[in-house]
């Protein structure tokens, strides 16, 4: 079992930032990919950001091209995600994620074996 904490949502205003981190603790030797998605009211969870095992390869849907970066520091099991420019439409539970299979893709909740609580982003106009 891996276990997800995520940290770091609040309020801030448009044009802001935060930075959210995500905590892994248990089996991380078995995660090869790091995943952060958001899910506003009444919407389906959706993909922000994806990052490998090496940090080397990044992932990111479009809306957020540009603003937002994921990153990872592997001794310290945690992976932020940097958010910049932030937008009203930005607002959302943010969660992390940890892929330890190759079921499905990396863009899709189908994808990712353990979850984290969630932390709420509340970005105001």
């Amino acid at each position: 079992q891996v276990q997800l904490v995520e940290s770091g949502g609040g309020l801030v205003q448009a044009g802001g930032s935060l930075r959210l981190s995500c905590a892994a603790s248990g089996r991380t030797f078995s995660v090869y990919a790091m995943g952060w998605f958001r899910q506003a009211p009444g919407e389906k969870r959706a993909f922000v950001a994806a990052i490998s095992l090496s940090g080397g390869m990044t992932y990111y849907v479009d809306s957020v091209k540009g603003r937002f970066t994921i990153s990872r520091d592997n001794a310290e099991n945690t992976v932020y995600l940097q958010m910049n420019s932030l937008k009203p439409e930005d607002t959302a539970v943010y969660y992390c994620a940890a892929r330890s299979s190759l079921q499905s893709t990396i863009y899709s909740t189908l994808g990712y074996n353990y979850w984290g609580q969630g932390t709420q982003v509340t970005v105001s106009s």
